[in-house]
């Protein structure tokens, strides 16, 4: 059973910054594709970030330079940085995880590709 659990989210002020933690357990493969997305109300959920195994990165255009994705493959445990937030990040952060081939099909950004998802972590950014 595979299980992903976020944590870190809270409130912040613009121009904080925040990082956010999955820990995962029951995923086997070796080859996956871990990401984060968030789902602001009213909005579609987008993809923030992912990661493969062996640490390659992929993210949204909009977000680079202020967000960073990393792993502690020891500690089963993906993160999310983020820095210089703004109102506009404000959201429900979600983690996920998928096949390896997601991450190199180039669709590491569309939600229905992934098979696992935690229960999310909210961010608040304050003006």
């Amino acid at each position: 059973q595979v299980q992903l659990v976020e944590s870190g989210g809270g409130s912040v002020q613009s121009g904080g910054s925040l990082r956010l933690s999955c820990a995962a357990s029951g995923y086997t493969s070796s080859s996956y594709c871990m990401g984060w997305f968030r789902q602001a109300p009213g909005k579609e959920r987008e993809g923030v970030a992912a990661i493969d195994r062996a640490g390659s990165r992929r993210y949204a255009d909009s977000l680079k330079g202020r967000f960073t994705i990393s792993q502690d493959n020891a500690k089963n445990t993906l993160y999310l940085q983020m820095n210089s937030l703004k109102p506009e990040d404000t959201a429900m952060y979600y983690c996920a995880a998928a096949g390896g081939s997601t991450y190199y099909s180039g669709s590491w950004g569309l939600p229905s590709q992934y098979q696992y998802w935690g229960q999310g972590t909210q961010v608040t950014v304050s003006s």
